[in-house]
């Protein structure tokens, strides 16, 4: 793999660092700014929202200039947005700066991707996008411990200095190593708009949505689940969080090499198997032992669909894959907030702290099918594979030959 990617996996180790580390600071940050906890928790949904609608804008305005000058531009953009959050003197400017911060997400790894996938051998592309994702799930496991670490010892304005300071370290990274790949010609905005008229590209965005959907509707609840109903201790929920970031390193890795061999196969496999372990989640939940297992193969499986599901979209959007590419990473943050949500209501309704597994199972589920049904659509559009001109004349010569052995 080209040291490039290891530039780009920086890059997402940063912003996989700033999306997450946030959650475990939140009282420190709600207490120095005199905010209650769910004004406090608009950081999170800022940050969800920025990413949102960031992925689409930021990669309609790279239209113009070339991919490598665009990553650097939105490494930019993401260490002036955490330094404005390290220096906030209000709630108000940090959640700006939050929200700038954000705007450099779902592009980075939309064009990121792109730049992974053309950096290899066509056989290696889902490898390669793979490898930068590794840099968000890492994040999960050092990063985001490590910020909350620091924020609780020295202060949390310390750990998003420390995250910019990532980020000048991954644009350095990105204008030293990544080649200077000008953006393809003749390639416009309507180009790259065209490709949402592709129902493939709409079925593995939506897939995207509902198979990452399952795995945070388990995991936004996973503390009051593990506290309430499995017996662990609040301080536990840290290293259950951990192992699920070990989940996503390994299933990321796994995606990515069996992706490059069979695509529809591996989705298949990945999101039937989360949807059968998000199910049993319900019952696992009652034991301490086979609940950490438990989350460990949910962030294993849910981040086995990642690297296919990103190639599945670059592949249908052939030609213009950058928009779909980033609206794609977008899609992930939309399951994200609509699993959240679903899981609330379950809640809600007096179903236990548990019933958003059964949200999950369900929308895992449902993204299989969506699968099935992309791979039918894509049999059924498939040109039949043309005749064989010898064979057909021989077959023609075997024909007259027997009605000539008939005749006589």
């Amino acid at each position: 793999m080209p040291l490039a990617l290891l530039a780009l996996a920086i890059g997402a180790f940063g912003i996989g660092t700033t999306e997450f580390v946030i959650m475990g600071l939140l009282p420190e940050v709600a207490g120095d700014f005199g905010v209650s906890i769910p004004t406090a928790g608009f950081l999170v949904t800022g940050y969800a929202l920025g990413v949102m609608f960031g992925a689409p804008l930021m990669t309609a305005l790279g239209t113009k200039v070339s991919r490598k000058r665009m990553l650097m531009l939105l490494m930019g953009l993401f260490i002036v947005g955490n330094l404005i959050s390290a220096v906030a003197p209000t709630f108000t400017v940090m959640l700006i700066g939050r929200v700038i911060a954000s705007l450099a997400h779902g592009a980075f790894f939309g064009i990121g991707s792109v730049v992974a996938a053309d950096l290899v051998a066509p056989d290696k592309k889902a490898g390669a996008i793979a490898m930068m994702f590794t840099g968000l799930t890492v994040a999960n496991v050092v990063g985001v411990p490590l910020g909350t670490l620091i924020g609780q010892s020295v202060g949390w304005r310390v750990t998003f200095t420390v995250v910019a300071a990532l980020g000048v370290l991954g644009l350095a990274g990105i204008a030293r190593l990544v080649p200077d790949m000008p953006k393809p010609e003749g390639v416009r905005l309507r180009h790259e708009l065209a490709a949402f008229k592709n129902v493939q590209v709409l079925l593995a965005m939506a897939m995207t949505v509902l198979g990452f959907g399952g795995v945070f509707a388990a995991i936004t609840y996973i503390a009051p689940m593990m506290t309430n109903v499995t017996g662990y201790a609040d301080g536990s929920v840290t290293w259950l969080l951990v192992l699920f970031g070990l989940g996503m390193v390994g299933g990321n890795l796994v995606g990515g090499r069996f992706a490059d061999r069979a695509l529809m196969p591996m989705l298949y496999v990945s999101l039937g198997a989360l949807a059968v372990v998000l199910a049993l989640f319900t019952l696992t939940a009652h034991n301490k032992v086979a609940a950490a297992v438990t989350i460990t193969l949910i962030g294993a499986l849910g981040f086995a669909t990642v690297p296919p599901l990103q190639k599945r979209v670059l592949d249908q959007a052939h030609g213009a894959p950058t928009l779909a590419s980033a609206v794609n990473i977008g899609a992930f943050n939309l399951g994200n907030a609509l699993s959240a949500w679903l899981g609330g209501v379950v809640i809600a309704a007096g179903l236990g702290y548990t019933a958003p597994n059964w949200v999950g199972a369900v929308l895992a589920a449902a993204a299989l099918l969506l699968a099935v049904l992309s791979a039918a659509l894509e049999r059924r559009a498939a040109p039949a594979p043309a005749a064989d001109p010898v064979a057909a004349k021989t077959e023609q010569a075997h024909s007259v030959q027997q009605r000539t052995v008939v005749h006589h």
